[in-house]
């Protein structure tokens, strides 16, 4: 670690610097080095040999079946460390929506508790569940689902999402070796294939204990680098966040790309504006819906011919491309699990019992000036960075080291022109997620009449 700080407290001494001039961490450039192909496609071809994980699947057959799958994952977390805490996170869900009948799903669960911040969470996640869609006509003679047929049919999802349990397995044997600051969490949900549910209740049941998760990133589809109609690439990922341009989604998915790119050089992250493709959902959404910062990690060479059908394979993914996605991921993850807290721009200081007052504002009228809760920094802190773009920049541009303090000026510097953000940074240079000074929304007063 030592010989990381040298050269990060030059670049301090600097003042302004491009990403590319960072150093790497020692730590995570190791968790990023160990993801194995190899052993991504062992679980791979381990999760296709269960026949099918549709969530109505047998439960009690050792070696078919939803139940024997995700007592597979569960074993095989517990393999990886002692470290790891692992249960299954069980909830019963009643009949709605494609959910034809009731049915108790389980989401398997690994902890591995932080160090010195224990309370901070970072998610990485995806779906073990699979399905095979198969299709009737109705007395009418219009195609309708059928629901008998489906759970009956063999249904392999290597890639979806096979290939999403793969990395968050994967991600887990390699840094559960580690230790962090944060919490890592891995989950792999039940039921996305019919609703969204095991998300949706592993974020609802989050809300409930005020978990503080810092993000959440969701892995589904990443096993495939050719698409339908012939298009192959294995050169980047396509990250998906929610509206608005400053979101705590959004953020994440600028995190992702920084960290994924910096540790993983001529593999780029494609930043996609919009909460997910068009119409379509994924395990990120309801906990985007609940407040917490999520984003869909997928490829963007689908086959949509072997989506929900009994050709999605280990034959038909690419296991060389899931390592590609999970190494991008394993970056961010670290990076942010060792990171200190992102900056507080909304806060009452305890000291004075009252605001600083507006975090932003024109100075002389001419100048940005920010301010920033820093009444309680952590021992290891080294500064803060601001961060700077043009409101129509997709990412961040500009970075400006400010040292230990709760404000700066950037003289000669239009408000309305820019989008400024803050971010923590320790003595090794770990970078916490910005906070993006905002403009609240305008709201009209209500105009009194005569």
């Amino acid at each position: 670690m030592q010989n990381a700080l040298k050269p990060f407290f030059l670049l301090l001494l600097a003042g302004t610097f491009a990403f590319a001039q960072k150093p790497l961490n020692p730590e995570v450039q190791a968790i990023v080095s160990q993801i194995s192909p190899d052993k991504i496609a062992r679980i791979q071809q381990k999760l296709e040999s269960f026949g099918t994980r549709n969530i109505y699947s047998a439960t009690d057959d050792p070696a078919h079946g939803i139940g024997a799958a995700r007592e597979w994952i569960a074993a095989e977390f517990k393999e990886y460390s002692p470290r790891l805490k692992v249960s299954f996170d069980k909830h019963r869900v009643a009949k709605q929506g494609r959910a034809f009948k009731n049915v108790e799903i389980w989401n398997v669960v690994a902890v591995l508790p932080g160090t010195s911040e224990p309370e901070r969470q970072v998610l990485v996640t995806g779906h073990y569940d699979s399905i095979n869609m198969v299709y009737r006509k109705d007395a009418g003679g219009k195609r309708e689902l059928d629901p008998e047929g489906t759970v009956a049919a063999p249904a392999p999802g290597v890639t979806d999402d096979g290939s999403g349990t793969a990395a968050v397995m994967e991600l887990a044997r390699v840094m559960s070796q580690y230790q962090f600051r944060k919490t890592i969490v891995f989950v792999t949900f039940a039921a996305e294939e019919y609703g969204l549910f095991g998300s949706a209740l592993y974020a609802e049941d989050a809300a409930a204990r005020h978990d503080q998760i810092e993000a959440v990133f969701n892995n589904d589809i990443i096993g495939s680098n050719v698409t339908g109609n012939g298009e192959t690439s294995n050169r980047y990922v396509n990250v998906y966040s929610e509206d608005p341009n400053d979101s705590g989604s959004r953020q994440a998915a600028r995190y992702l790309k920084e960290m994924a790119e910096r540790y993983q050089p001529g593999f780029a992250v494609n930043l996609v504006f919009r909460h997910d493709r068009f119409g379509r959902g994924g395990d990120h959404s309801p906990f985007n819906a609940i407040g917490f910062s999520a984003v869909r990690i997928t490829t963007p060479m689908e086959n949509f011919s072997n989506q929900h059908t009994a050709t999605d394979t280990f034959a038909n993914t690419a296991p060389q491309y899931t390592a590609l996605v999970t190494r991008a991921n394993a970056a961010a993850v670290a990076s942010l699990a060792l990171a200190p807290r992102t900056p507080a721009i909304q806060v009452t200081l305890p000291s004075e019992g009252r605001s600083f007052g507006s975090p932003l504002s024109r100075g002389s009228g001419y100048d940005a000036v920010m301010k920033w809760d820093n009444a309680n920094p952590e021992p290891d802190l080294a500064g803060y960075i601001v961060v700077t773009r043009k409101t129509t920049a997709p990412d961040w541009e500009r970075e400006i080291n400010v040292g230990v303090t709760g404000a700066y000026t950037l003289p000669n510097v239009n408000i309305d022109e820019v989008d400024l953000g803050v971010k923590s940074v320790d003595k090794e240079g770990d970078e916490s997620l910005p906070a993006a000074f905002v403009s609240p929304p305008y709201k009209q007063r209500k105009v009194e009449t005569y």
